[in-house]
């Protein structure tokens, strides 16, 4: 397609009501928004190489508004070559509601809307994203929420529990925080997002 005929498809493209909720799921985990004019802005989905089956799922969740399929990347970290999976969507107006909620002055947030935008569906993207089966011994899950501010996970903590009946504790690591799933609440945290989780994600679960 010439240039022309480019925007005009992208003009075409409206987002349905899963791949928003993927996107709220995206941005809590590991997904970004980029921008080089603060108008219009396009999602990178980027995982390891053996994550593969998670972006190429995305990847089919998100195909109209993807021009070009996922690629890996190679880099070179600590004399160590690590192997990403990425892609990008379009870039588009349609894109800055998500870019206002999550970003400020370039640094992810918490949305002040999170209680609306946290379905079961955005809550599953984000444990796929970030999540992990504590232990056998714990029988509980964590999400590994590095980069938000207690106050900002307390919000959460408190949406979880009106919502969904799940309550959550704020852990501390290595100067973070992360949320884990308190134990009697694992077997309807599970049930909540089980339904969502791709085949290849199941381990998560334990």
């Amino acid at each position: 397609m010439n240039a022309s005929s480019i925007e005009n498809y992208k003009q075409s493209l409206e987002l349905s009501k899963k791949q928003r909720e993927l996107i709220v799921g995206l941005l809590l985990g590991d997904g970004h928004l980029e921008t080089a004019n603060g108008r219009t802005y396009r999602l990178k989905v980027e995982h390891s190489i053996k994550q593969r089956e998670y972006v190429d799922w995305l990847y089919q969740e998100f195909k109209p508004w993807v021009r070009q399929k996922p690629k890996a990347k190679n880099h070179a970290i600590n004399d160590k070559v690590l192997i990403s999976y990425w892609f990008t969507t379009y870039s588009s107006a349609k894109l800055r509601f998500y870019a206002q909620q999550f970003y400020v002055n370039k640094k992810k947030i918490m949305p002040k809307l999170i209680g609306k935008l946290l379905s079961p569906l955005a809550l599953a993207v984000w444990f796929m994203d970030d999540g992990s089966w504590k232990s056998n011994h714990h029988k509980t899950y964590i999400i590994h929420t590095l980069g938000y501010s207690k106050k900002e996970l307390a919000i959460v903590r408190k949406i979880l529990e009106q919502k969904y009946g799940i309550t959550i504790g704020i852990h501390k690591q290595y100067q973070q925080w992360r949320i884990y799933v308190y134990s009697e609440s694992a077997p309807l945290f599970r049930k909540l997002i089980e339904p969502y989780v791709i085949p290849s994600m199941k381990y998560k679960l334990g």
